[in-house]
This record gives structure tokens, sequence and C-alpha cells, in this order.
């Protein structure tokens, strides 16, 4: 009999992982959220609506309790939401989870060739080495003079994207 039930649960919900796997990030944020509401905003005002209506004035200011002990609370709790931002943000590239890629991504960068100025042969020469910090050149361009059409290319940016169309710089 428990052989039958098995059978007949699908391939999804058999790879379907535990809901504290896969929502205690979201959870520790609401839950950091809910902390400094609490301890920054309502127990504030808690605070000095007790003190009023107990003795008629207000004798002491109200201490937020994550900010004793140094804040290490609040440093904990970066540190903690911090680095699950991170690991999603790899899981996310690796196409891990909720309708990834699967077997991770498929984006290249675009190749980089520079091409014209300073005698064709100096600075952002197509001999040169590409730098990180130098625009994409466009494919295509007459490399004899520096100037020409550039050719029908998509450039993708980061995530595979379309990048927009960058209007042409003219030469200095």
């Amino acid at each position: 009999m428990a052989d039958e039930t098995v059978e007949k649960i699908s391939a999804s919900e058999q790879k379907k992982e535990d809901w504290m796997n896969s929502k205690w990030r979201p959870m520790m944020g609401w839950m950091y959220m809910a902390v400094c509401a609490c301890d920054f905003m309502l127990f504030p005002v808690l605070w000095s609506l007790l003190q009023s209506l107990s003795h008629g004035t207000i004798s002491s200011q109200w201490q937020p309790l994550t900010l004793q002990g140094a804040g290490l609370f609040h440093i904990a709790m970066g540190a903690v939401l911090g680095i699950a931002a991170y690991g999603r943000t790899q899981e996310k590239l690796g196409g891990a989870n909720n309708g990834g890629l699967g077997g991770g991504t498929t984006y290249q960068p675009p190749v980089q060739v520079n091409s014209g100025g300073m005698n064709n042969g100096g600075f952002n020469s197509a001999t040169s080495s590409p730098t990180a910090f130098s625009a994409p050149a466009p494919t295509g361009v007459n490399s004899s003079s520096g100037f020409g059409t550039p050719a029908a290319t998509v450039v993708t940016g980061f995530g595979g994207k379309p990048a927009p169309v960058q209007p042409q710089q003219p030469m200095l």
C-alpha cells in the first residue's frame, strides 16, 4: 500500500524541498524588519504611553534592546542576511531552484574588439590586450582608417539580456 502512494506522487512533488528550506531567507528578513520596527517605533511609543498613564510624566526614555551590547544583534543579522543574499544570488546564477536553467547559465560575455586610434597600433588597438575598463568598440569597423559602419550584432549585457544601443561616438 505504501508503494502505491509513492508511485502516485509526481516527479515535481518528489523534488520539492521542505518549506523551511525554501522560505528561511525571506522569513529572516521579515523577522529582522519586525524586530527593528518594534524596538525603534512601537516600543518607544508604548513606553511613553505607559509612563504618562501611570505617573502622569515621562521620567525615562526607551532604551532600544537591540542596541545594547554594542549592537551585536544588528551586526549578526547584517551578516546573516548578507550571506543569505549572496548565496541566493549564486544559486540563481547557477540555475538552481524556482524554474532556473538547470545546468547553469549559457551566458558568455561578448568579445571586445578595440580598433582605431593612434595609428591603429597604439592605445586601444586590436593588438593591445582589452581591459575591463575599455569601452567595447563595434565589430566590423574599417580598422585602416578608424571609421566605418558597424556590423549588425547584438551585444548582451549582464544576465544575457540585450544591451541598450549606444550612439556612435566621434573619433577624436
